[in-house]
């Protein structure tokens, strides 16, 4: 499995994320990512927006791309951000600022120690955030990757890459459920 099958399953009517699907996992295209960050990247992205074959075919790319701890922590990202997303978009959006003041009283480890650069785990979970619209988040991550050192444009990819993957897993949830209907 590769990029191309990817690009076969979305149809016509989504062209444009074929040629973006391509171009956002390209690491020749990749402002200032690695392969390791594009395809871990991708990865917790897949998994951030649910579709069962993308995620299937995202990891079947990854595979080729990551060692087993960056695959790991790709995933990790995926899972302790569906978790602290729902948690601090509560906190941040809640009318109280009373929540912003007591204990998550969760367990994070993963992001503690990701077995991989944190920066790198910081990049994942900031595209998982924004799939998962937790402002609090996104602005937690940016920070630590400026921080870290992290550009402006390698920290634009991760969200290009995290948009993209989303709106395949949408298109290829709506083809799903389309011929579901259609065979009904």
């Amino acid at each position: 499995m590769s990029i191309d099958t990817i690009k076969q399953r979305i149809p016509d009517y989504g062209k444009d994320l074929r040629i973006n699907i391509g171009n956002v996992l390209d690491p020749e295209r990749a402002e200032a990512m690695s392969a390791e960050q594009i395809f871990g990247t991708a990865l917790a992205t897949a998994r951030a927006s649910r579709n069962a074959e993308l995620i299937a075919l995202v990891e079947a790319e990854a595979n080729r791309h990551l060692d087993e701890a960056w695959l790991k922590a790709s995933r990790a990202a995926a899972a302790i951000m569906g978790m602290n997303n729902i948690y601090y978009r509560f906190v941040h959006l809640a009318s109280n600022d009373e929540y912003g003041k007591l204990p998550a009283r969760l367990r994070m480890s993963a992001i503690g120690n990701p077995g991989i650069d944190k920066a790198d785990f910081e990049l994942m979970s900031l595209a998982v955030s924004a799939i998962n619209g937790c402002g609090m988040c996104i602005d937690s991550h940016e920070r630590v990757l400026k921080q870290a050192g992290m550009s402006a444009e390698a920290i634009q990819h991760a969200v290009r890459i995290a948009s993209v993957i989303h709106a395949v897993a949408a298109v290829l949830d709506a083809e799903q459920a389309a011929g579901i209907e259609a065979a009904a």
